[in-house]
């Protein structure tokens, strides 16, 4: 089991991640921060879809930005590519390769 922490600035706000990672795979995260979305239970959510998930930047991206478009997602300051890049950090600074 690897853990990894990544702050990400994004230009309105900060976007905190912290990613459990077994076997490659998420077994658990949570998104944190002081961002403004809507509709506001999106991010849990997207950890929800992440659970379960290979490490891998191609699927984790794919379900970043299908949760952001399929729900009419709106952020104010921060975008999908933030989101993406928070999580894929985290993931690296778990020890995965990204």
């Amino acid at each position: 089991m690897r853990i990894g922490i990544y702050e990400y600035k994004a230009p309105k706000g900060l976007i905190r991640v912290t990613v459990r990672v077994v076997d490659g795979m998420i077994e658990d995260i949570r998104i944190a921060g002081d961002f403004f979305i809507y509709p506001e239970d999106v991010v849990f959510m997207l950890e929800n879809r992440l659970r379960g998930l290979k490490a891998d930047p191609s699927y984790v991206g794919k379900v970043v930005e299908e949760l952001f478009h399929s729900n009419e997602v709106e952020s104010i300051g921060s975008s999908v590519e933030d989101f993406k890049t928070a999580i894929l950090y985290a993931i690296k600074e778990a020890g995965e390769v990204c």
